[in-house]
């Protein structure tokens, strides 16, 4: 692996929602650091990513509410643990789940393993709200997926805030978890 500016120069066999995203980002002069990778599935395989990167890639949940009339991304620190009833009773929404591979496909265009924040860009309806931990925002980098999970990029985390996100029509939440046992 190796850290490499922005998108790649050859694009073939890489899906069209990835490319989407290097549109969009270069569109809106968004600077990012890119590298390239086998899939993610383990701890150990995204601890090598982060370290090429230089910053920890968030911990990104897509979870719903029972009825599955309300979506959430979560972006968390990687090495917090996630407690449902911790968030529910902050965005008050009791019984929360993780949404399935069906939910990410319809909303957000993605696949599991490959949960991002980048996928927000395809949810033109705005039915998943976004929320943040604040340790998140404290950081002056942010690591994600450009929608899959053999690629990884490293941007600044106010130019997620400040450019991505109104540019996608989006907001967000800070939310407080703590994450211990």
């Amino acid at each position: 692996m190796e850290l490499l500016n922005g998108r790649p120069e050859n694009t073939d066999g890489r899906l069209d929602r990835e490319i989407r995203t290097y549109d969009l980002l270069d569109s809106l002069g968004i600077e990012y650091k890119r590298t390239d990778h086998e899939r993610t599935d383990t701890m150990e395989a995204c601890n090598e990513v982060d370290k090429v990167l230089g910053v920890v890639i968030c911990k990104n949940l897509f979870l719903c509410n029972r009825q599955k009339t309300a979506f959430y991304l979560l972006m968390m620190p990687g090495d917090k643990k996630f407690k449902t009833k911790e968030l529910s009773a902050q965005i008050g929404s009791a019984r929360l789940s993780f949404a399935g591979p069906e939910d990410m496909l319809k909303y957000l265009d993605i696949e599991p393993g490959s949960v991002s924040i980048m996928g927000l860009m395809n949810d033109k309806d705005n039915e998943v709200a976004l929320l943040i931990d604040e340790d998140v925002l404290k950081d002056d980098f942010i690591g994600c997926h450009p929608c899959v999970n053999t690629s990884s990029l490293k941007m600044r985390t106010e130019d997620v805030i400040k450019k991505f996100l109104p540019a996608i029509e989006h907001d967000y939440r800070t939310v407080h978890l703590i994450g211990g046992d």
